[in-house]
């Protein structure tokens, strides 16, 4: 048997380099060059947009949903391929952890969940610090904190978009899911149209930018909060009344205090002539179309519990309370969860007035849309900045 011939280093390296240098038959093409981008663009609360960007989002939201759900999610553009997605929650979370996580795998990208114990957020290094990092090795942060200020420094500092996923003081995306949900219930999103592969996205949104009005479906309509002046409310308090509607809020004693910053931005939107500040819950709910409340107890305020829920006796939301107070016959009941009974009852949450899980549901498409356009575009057409149309 003859001896294996084994080759030198030397020639192994002279083949390499030949393959290296070898002429090919095909054209050279110049790889892009990466563009030069703006400054990212933040959403930190819903004040920030007008309404023509809230409208776009919520086209968008629809358009996602129907693209997915009526053809398949391999139709939805993988505006996030190749990206990461830094999702940092110091908050527990169900619902906005799953429509973070989902919308990013959606979009074709890879959701990086730091919680509260994989990271060392404002504890041995500061939000600058983390910002600076983190942004210059993701695409995108989705961020769960405690006070504002936190998601301000992150948004101050971070070189790629950051999305406010709640924080003390406001609470975007839950209100796009509210707004999208009600639309939804009151003009039902038609059929679409046959769809061609490879143009089903920006087909489907141009059929519904002319066959649908988000906006138009909420103009008129009197929404009515039941419960603790929070997050939830203050993000309401922002933006509804800039869409057309009238807000009334009722609160017990001790707990209906609006924070001075939520108040100066709807006073500077000019549309504090649409809400109604009550302790009274009949006085809130009386020709409401929509009825909202929330959790009485949020997450730190665990030690006010016995006295939150002596200050909240008679808040509890009913059909009797809600009909008695000469709601809108068709009225409809919303809650961002979790619920505990005390707030509403089982008639009501469990009823067909409740529009709770649909709620829930489209916090990922909502989801999805924000991501679409902060991370995967850096642009929401409808505001001051440069726009880059959603088709």
């Amino acid at each position: 048997m003859p001896a294996m011939i084994r080759p030198s280093a030397s020639s192994v390296l002279g083949g390499l380099r030949s393959y290296a240098t070898a002429p090919s038959n095909r054209p050279r093409v110049a790889l892009p060059r990466a563009r030069q981008r703006p400054s990212p663009p933040h959403l930190l609360t819903l004040a920030d947009l007008t309404p023509a960007q809230i409208f776009f989002l919520l086209t968008s939201s629809l358009t996602f949903k129907s693209l997915a759900k009526s053809f398949s999610p391999g139709s939805v553009r993988s505006s996030l391929s190749a990206r990461t997605i830094a999702m940092i929650f110091s908050k527990r979370s169900t619902r906005t952890r799953v429509a973070s996580e989902t919308a990013t795998k959606l979009l074709g990208g890879h959701p990086m969940f730091l919680g509260s114990q994989d990271i060392q957020l404002g504890v041995n290094e500061t939000l600058e610090d983390t910002a600076k990092v983190v942004g210059s090795m993701v695409d995108g942060i989705m961020a769960r904190v405690g006070e504002h200020s936190e998601i301000e420094a992150l948004a101050k500092h971070s070189p790629v978009p950051v999305i406010n996923a709640l924080s003390k003081l406001y609470h975007p995306t839950q209100i796009l899911a509210d707004l999208m949900t009600l639309h939804e219930t009151y003009n039902p999103v038609p059929e679409p149209p046959e769809l061609w592969r490879g143009e089903a996205q920006s087909a489907l949104y141009k059929h519904l930018k002319q066959s649908v009005d988000p906006l138009a479906s909420l103009r008129g309509k009197k929404m009515a909060w039941v419960g603790d002046i929070n997050n939830i409310i203050n993000e309401i308090m922002v933006t509804v009344p800039r869409l057309g509607m009238t807000l009334a809020i009722a609160a017990p004693k001790g707990y209906d205090t609006v924070d001075p910053a939520v108040w100066a931005r709807v006073t500077e939107a000019g549309t504090e002539g649409s809400i109604i500040l009550t302790n009274d819950p009949a006085e809130a709910l009386k020709d409401a179309d929509v009825v909202v409340t929330d959790t009485w107890i949020s997450m730190g305020q665990e030690q006010e519990k016995a006295d939150r829920l002596k200050a909240f006796e008679g808040y509890q939301i009913t059909n009797q309370m809600v009909e008695s107070a000469g709601a809108k016959p068709d009225w409809k009941f919303m809650h961002c969860l979790p619920r505990k009974p005390e707030e509403v009852d089982d008639e009501v949450f469990y009823g067909p007035r409740s529009l709770v899980f649909p709620e829930a549901e489209n916090r990922k498409w909502t989801t999805v849309a924000c991501f679409d356009a902060y991370f995967g575009r850096w642009s929401i057409p409808g505001g001051e900045r440069k726009e880059v149309a959603f088709e």
